[in-house]
């Protein structure tokens, strides 16, 4: 039987969600949950303990400190410490499960504690253009806030007859408020598709 003894490192809170500083015993990656889903897929066995956050859609893995700060990869982001301010992640108790929103979808064990950063990386860039689709050429208009961002999520395609006219992007933030428009599900699921996996 795994006890919090054996493990290689252990949330200090057993009662509530903590925010615990990054950089200090870990860094972290973050990605949207959908994108996350497909990048565990690819993993397989080879992912280490995972957060989910499903109050903010979020998923994080635990990585070496300082062992991605080169990446660049399309609405994932790395959680690291800055010279200049502190950046904390809320990492629940090891015994939180799915009824928790914020629980440890793979849990923390002796055996699953951070991830190698090359596997995690490359599953990630497959997950991000599987899910996301290709990037969209340079900023665009959030159709919300109506402010350029650096990376446009497509919500909307407009079709004249079976040519798209117009596609409509929002910012990662208000991405999650708009209802999913259907035209962009049936193209993200023919991608999905063609690269030989369903949904």
């Amino acid at each position: 039987m795994t006890t919090t003894r054996t493990l290689p490192w252990t949330p200090p809170n057993t009662e509530d969600i903590e925010p615990l500083p990054v950089g200090e015993w870990w860094d972290a990656i973050s990605a949207p949950t959908p994108v996350a889903d497909r990048a565990l897929e690819l993993l397989g066995g080879r992912s280490g303990a995972v957060i989910q956050d499903d109050t903010y859609g979020k998923t994080y893995w635990l990585i070496g400190v300082d062992t991605a700060r080169s990446w660049c990869i399309r609405r994932i982001r790395l959680l690291t410490a800055l010279a200049d301010e502190t950046t904390l992640l809320g990492v629940p108790p090891v015994s939180w499960g799915p009824e928790h929103r914020t629980h440890w979808r793979i849990p923390l064990g002796p055996n699953r504690y951070l991830t190698g950063t090359d596997h995690l990386a490359r599953a990630l860039r497959q997950a991000v253009n599987e899910v996301l689709g290709p990037a969209p050429d340079g900023r665009q208009l959030c159709h919300r806030c109506q402010l350029p961002t650096d990376e446009p999520i497509p919500i909307a395609i407009e079709h004249t007859g079976s040519v798209a006219a117009t596609t409509t992007y929002a910012c990662p933030t208000h991405a999650r408020h708009h209802p999913r428009d259907t035209v962009a599900q049936a193209a993200a699921m023919r991608r999905a598709l063609d690269q030989g996996r369903t949904r």
